[in-house]
């Protein structure tokens, strides 16, 4: 994988890059997977209800399938591909009962390669076993919460996390943030890395490349009025004058814990993250 950096023609191209990986395929997507994605533009029966949305260019979207629910059927990937609804790669899988699908790619995953998603498969990268028959110190991602529920965490470009122990009928995972939680042992996980961990690393590079993702601009609290929002008003370039910063709608913006007290899945959690 390489991140290619734009020759400094002009401004916007100064700082802008992006991430060629090395395994990608080139081929079009699976016809059969791929659906019509509508652009809501960040509104609810034409009013703004999600600010700062719209603008972006037609994209389809692939179905992934996040159940990986094939279990004893072995595939063989066929393509690696760029998903423009998702930071990670996906893989097309052939299965040998003759269906398509796609999954999400791990870290050093190829055409050709053989995936398997089984109880007890082998310890391989890219096959998908429940956590009481994987090694403790493993790296995992694609992580259920409940078994059967489907992938739900860990499944973003270069996502991991570590099984630490199982414990009677409970896993200890370390998730990526330092949060030690516990998952049912049943619950399956993909051997090794969500792939495109190099995802971060991207320029931008100029304004018009953010618009097109469907990004509009961000207005600056403090640049409002009084009456627009709490940061708003005062003389010139005026700072918060706050205790803390806010929301537009006067919550706190950074620091504030929104987590319930008393949500069922604190019992879950062994460690919490460090701030």
């Amino acid at each position: 994988m390489a991140i290619k950096v734009y020759k400094k023609n002009n401004a916007g191209r100064r700082n802008m890059s992006i991430v060629k990986p090395d395994n990608l395929t080139d081929k079009k997507p699976e016809k059969s997977l791929v659906v019509g994605l509508s652009n809501k533009s960040g509104r609810s029966n034409g009013k703004i209800s999600v600010r700062h949305k719209g603008g972006r260019v037609k994209r389809q979207y692939r179905l992934v399938d996040f159940k990986q629910n094939k279990f004893g059927i072995s595939g063989r990937i066929e393509a690696i591909e760029k998903d423009p609804n998702r930071s990670a790669l996906i893989a097309l899988v052939f299965y040998k009962d003759g269906e398509k699908r796609y999954i999400l790619a791990t870290e050093g995953m190829k055409k050709d390669d053989q995936v398997l998603t089984q109880e007890d498969a082998p310890v391989k990268s890219g096959n998908r076993l429940a956590l009481k028959n994987i090694p403790a110190g493993t790296t995992i991602s694609c992580l259920e919460l409940m078994p059967g529920k489907g992938i739900q965490i860990i499944r973003s470009a270069g996502g991991s996390a570590s099984l630490m122990s199982i414990d009677g009928d409970k896993a200890q995972v370390k998730m990526a943030s330092g949060e030690i939680r516990l998952f049912n042992k049943e619950c399956f996980a993909t051997i090794g890395q969500v792939s495109n961990f190099e995802h971060s690393a991207i320029r931008i590079g100029k304004a018009g490349r953010r618009r097109k993702m469907g990004f509009r601009p961000a207005v600056r609290g403090s640049a409002m009025n009084p009456v627009d929002h709490p940061h708003g008003g005062g003389e010139g370039r005026q700072g918060v004058g706050l205790k803390y910063p806010k929301t537009p709608w006067g919550k706190c913006a950074l620091g504030k814990k929104t987590r319930r007290k008393n949500r069922y899945s604190n019992n879950f959690i062994v460690s919490r993250r460090k701030k």
